[in-house]
């Protein structure tokens, strides 16, 4: 990463780190950021989609530093997070939405390998990101903002849905203890989306009458 200010189209913008940033509502959220003249540094595995996603953020005269990073990952997380504080200093803004939606299945027949996968990347990934995290939002009084999908109990969702608490249950906490002295911790509960993510869960439904992840990416940030 280049630290010349005369030729970092970042410096004087305000900084977003989205985890899962490659498609979706983070994708969404991402280009909103960008358009409103954030600085979005996107991380998520697949590489294309991240170049997909800087090209539609350019198209709009945005900004974007790309991470084809793998958010399970500690030395890649901690090399992340070092490096953003040796560039930006800290962060306004962390978006994340990086997440393991394992299939549907019945309780009695849970896949291990999902399962392993699922804690692995909705608990375990969370709460590394948390610590590594804080301290740079402390640094620029930021906003950490996340999101629920309350599935615990529903039949088929005991994968996911158990995962997804435990995401819930942390993030909750941290949102507590920070109340006085920050970073702000924002959870909140997207409107059922078109997305792939819904489509895997529900690939029968009408998806016409689900919400615009755009539409919805808008929202979610006017609340903020």
């Amino acid at each position: 990463m280049s630290t010349d200010q005369t030729q970092d189209p970042s410096q004087g913008k305000k900084l977003a780190l989205v985890t899962g940033a490659s498609r979706g509502l983070g994708g969404a959220i991402a280009e909103a950021l960008a358009e409103d003249g954030w600085h979005i540094m996107a991380v998520a595995r697949t590489t294309g989609a991240l170049e997909e996603l800087d090209d539609r953020i350019q198209a709009k005269g945005g900004t974007a530093s790309l991470g084809p990073l793998d958010v399970t990952d500690p030395d890649q997380m901690a090399h992340l997070a070092q490096s953003i504080g040796a560039r930006w200093g800290g962060l306004d803004l962390w978006v994340h939405t990086a997440i393991h939606a394992a299939p549907l299945s019945p309780t009695g027949h849970i896949d291990a390998k999902e399962l392993a996968n699922s804690v692995k990347v909705n608990v375990n990934a969370t709460a590394q990101l948390i610590g590594l995290i804080e301290p740079l939002l402390l640094a620029r009084q930021g906003t950490a903002l996340a999101f629920d999908d309350p599935r615990a109990g529903q039949k088929f969702f005991g994968i996911y849905g158990a995962t997804k608490a435990a995401q819930m249950a942390m993030l909750r906490s941290w949102q507590a203890e920070t109340v006085k002295i920050g970073p702000r911790v924002v959870i909140a509960e997207p409107a059922p989306m078109a997305t792939a993510l819904r489509g895997r869960f529900f690939p029968g439904e009408d998806r016409d009458a689900l919400a615009d992840r755009h539409a919805e990416a808008r929202r979610i940030l006017d609340t903020l």
